[in-house]
């Protein structure tokens, strides 16, 4: 792991930063449904189906109950051996896991009110409010974008599935802004490419705790889940997947800093890590905030997909929609230029 400016990244006398760091994923067999990995020497005497959990909480929703039914199943072995929820890993050990096929579930349309950015037959472009989630999933099976979506436009794409049609790319529950949806397979497949490629302009605004010293910045440092909680997410070179954000200010307050960010990739949580490592919180974060408790009257993080911008899937025009920062956010900043 190379870190450059480790001690204080921010407090040097540059216009501008980068942070490097190198990462690489865990091993897949190739099969969303299937996983191998060898156990490494920090794992060597941990319980099998805690050690499954945790390796497996970096691509899939898994619970230590959850392993233990796969293990009395016959999904799991090591080295080629059935086991015991009991057993312990020990170095270099191969772990072989088949998940089970899902049960089927489907999301349904909901007369749900969304604000529509822009819409063809390829293509719809909203403006999510904070506080709503992007598709259904434990803990949320309905009120979504995509329970919305079904409801408005009845043709979504079904390349990821009945609960998540037409979902490219998402914003968490909290932040609110610009989300691209594809109603057909061929939008689907060129927008994911696009993201795939980097070639998406996704700009949000964020406001931060702390008076940032510097105009400009990179922050290019790998994201993976914390260890201590495996709910989290944190910069490590463990198990991590590359990830890049920059940034610009916009305006500075007394504690405060309005920035410009850019997403060069589009990790879970990217921003709100990456924001929290470099030591400039997003006010209002419950998770990533840090403990002062300052939320300026906001309810999630303050943190807006301003601009979006892509190549239609069908024409190859290049389109790009901005949408005005929500109310509690601008308000919050007329306090601060007040002050």
């Amino acid at each position: 792991m190379v870190i450059k400016n480790k001690n204080n990244p921010m407090n040097d006398s540059s216009e501008s930063i980068e942070l490097e760091l190198d990462g690489n994923d865990i091993k897949e067999d190739g099969s969303e449904s299937q996983f191998d990995w060898n156990v490494e020497e920090e794992h060597a005497g941990e319980r099998v189906d805690k050690h499954i959990a945790e390796i497996l909480a970096d691509n899939k929703s898994v619970s230590r109950s959850q392993v233990q039914e796969w293990i009395k199943s016959g999904a799991v072995t090591i080295n080629g051996n059935p086991v015991k929820s009991n057993s312990k890993v020990m170095k270099n050990d191969l772990i072989h896991v088949t998940l089970p096929e899902p049960e089927p579930l489907e999301a349904h349309p909901e007369n749900i009110p969304i604000e529509v950015v822009y819409e063809d037959s390829d293509v719809i472009v909203i403006n999510k409010p904070r506080g709503m989630v992007v598709h259904p999933a434990v803990g949320h099976p309905n009120g979504t974008v995509v329970n919305a979506l079904l409801y408005h436009c009845k043709d979504l794409s079904g390349i990821n599935g009945v609960m998540r049609p037409g979902i490219v790319h998402r914003i968490d529950k909290d932040t609110s802004g610009l989300l691209m949806v594809a109603k057909n397979d061929l939008a689907h497949s060129s927008l994911a490419e696009q993201l795939k490629e980097h070639s998406v302009n996704r700009r949000y605004a964020a406001l931060v705790y702390g008076v940032m010293q510097h105009d400009k910045g990179t922050i290019d440092a790998p994201i993976g889940r914390a260890n201590h909680d495996r709910k989290l997410y944190v910069v490590t070179d463990k198990n991590s997947k590359h990830a890049v954000t920059h940034f610009a200010v916009t305006e500075r307050f007394d504690e405060y800093t309005l920035l410009e960010l850019k997403l060069e990739t589009g990790r879970t949580h990217q921003i709100r890590v990456h924001m929290r490592y470099i030591g400039f919180p997003l006010v209002g974060d419950p998770v990533y905030g840090g403990k002062s408790g300052r939320t300026l009257g906001m309810k999630g993080q303050a943190l807006h997909a301003e601009v979006l911008g892509f190549n239609h899937p069908r024409t190859g025009e290049y389109m790009e929609f901005s949408v005005p920062i929500p109310a509690d956010l601008e308000h919050s900043l007329n306090i601060l230029r007040t002050r």
